[in-house]
């Protein structure tokens, strides 16, 4: 059976619409007439229109992470409370907030409904579900404890999605103070020092060294201007083809850890984020080295990704993964501590958990101790920089005035 999505009147005249599973279009409408509905419209959630979605350019996924949080919290609560996949999928159809995100559950109950398993039904949709998610929810119906696994996802899907939040919000305002100061220092180069330079110049007197320098860079910048911003789209569009090769990446990304206090916050939050999916692969029953094969997906850092991968042959050649993960060094200590306690103690997706706990709140502290000393700094290096435009205009109006009196 198919998903259909209906448009039709019902007997009092209002239009209604939903979505209906059946073996054709005239099944489907068959069915809203014994209803006493008239139709007026039977689509086809078709495999063809999700495979001309998944080839857009520019693919915006139906779910948020906030909003795929959320279906498997409630799906998850619908399975725990005794209600069949079927059931479950049903009312997360007729309760979906719209209509894109009601033909893809449709679409997943209509897989699951041929006969196919839930895994497989999400794997149709591969930009809306990650290989992670696919081998949880793979290894939960394999172990019969889909409920528990999805109950798990939600929270570790919530659990990253807070330490991105509280990241970004804590380097947020510094990014926007340098954004704001970047472009009142251009203004006032660029219109404001022009405005009062033929002041200075027909007055015939030697202007201060400050101020020299200040006319200099505006002039600069009228002239150049164009080709500094050229030349600064051409350096990122460079930077960003170089980074697609994985050496150059590789050797970029681990400088990056070399950073003072940036690079820790970056190590630290590649290690939480592999920490949290490895311990959730573990916990749902996924092979050792599957699971550290998906986890290392996740890391955003290419150099700890290298890593990672080589570990995960070193476990395949029958290292311990405490071992295997400390050869390196990148990781911090504390994860292949715990790899080694959970091991020993037979508590291994336990102990990871309890990594990624202390890892995150580790990164969050430390991401709130660097936006705390950015702030004052770049609050003053702005005023700073705009004291000294200032005082380039001010001093020569200042010995002007003088000569007049």
């Amino acid at each position: 059976m198919s998903a259909f999505t209906y448009q039709a009147m019902d007997p009092t005249g209002q239009t209604q619409s939903g979505v209906l599973e059946g073996d054709s279009e005239r099944a489907v409408r068959q069915t809203l007439r014994k209803r006493g509905m008239i139709p007026l419209d039977v689509r086809l959630v078709a495999n063809e229109r999700r495979s001309l979605l998944q080839k857009e350019l520019w693919h915006t996924p139906v779910f948020s992470k906030t909003a795929l949080t959320l279906w498997t919290r409630q799906l998850s609560e619908l399975i725990n409370a005794g209600l069949t996949l079927e059931r479950a999928l049903s009312a997360l159809t007729s309760e979906a907030e719209n209509e894109k995100a009601r033909d893809l559950v449709a679409s997943i109950r209509s897989e699951v409904n041929a006969g196919s398993t839930f895994a497989k039904a999400l794997q149709t949709h591969p930009k809306e579900f990650s290989p992670i998610y696919l081998a949880s929810i793979a290894s939960g119906e394999q172990s019969g404890e889909l409920g528990l696994i999805l109950s798990r996802l939600a929270r570790d899907l919530e659990a990253e999605h807070q330490l991105q939040s509280k990241v970004l919000q804590a380097l947020l305002y510094p990014a926007l103070v340098s954004l704001i100061a970047f472009f009142i220092v251009i203004f006032l180069l660029s219109y404001v020092v022009p405005q009062v330079a033929h002041v200075f110049t027909n007055s015939h007197k030697a202007l201060p060294l400050l101020t020299v320098v200040m006319l200099s860079l505006s002039k600069g910048l009228q002239t150049y201007g164009w080709m500094l911003l050229l030349g600064l789209v051409a350096g990122i569009f460079l930077f960003k083809e170089a980074m697609k090769r994985e050496a150059l990446r590789s050797r970029f990304d681990a400088w990056t850890l070399k950073w003072p206090i940036l690079g820790t916050l970056i190590r630290g939050y590649n290690a939480a984020r592999f920490a949290n999916t490895l311990a959730t692969l573990v916990s749902a029953g996924v092979p050792i080295l599957k699971a550290l094969q998906a986890s290392a997906q996740t890391l955003s850092n290419q150099a700890m990704k290298d890593d990672m991968l080589e570990a995960l042959v070193s476990v395949r050649e029958g290292a311990s993964l405490g071992l295997a993960l400390s050869q390196k060094g990148r990781l911090p200590g504390l994860l292949p501590m715990f790899a080694r306690l959970g091991e020993q103690t037979g508590q291994l997706s336990h102990m990871l958990e309890k990594a990624a706990e202390q890892l995150s709140s580790d990164v969050q502290r430390r991401a709130l101790q660097l936006a705390t000393i950015l702030e004052p700094l770049l609050i003053v290096a702005m005023g700073g920089m705009v004291m000294l435009i200032v005082l380039s205009i001010m001093l020569p109006i200042i010995e002007l005035n003088q000569l007049v009196k």
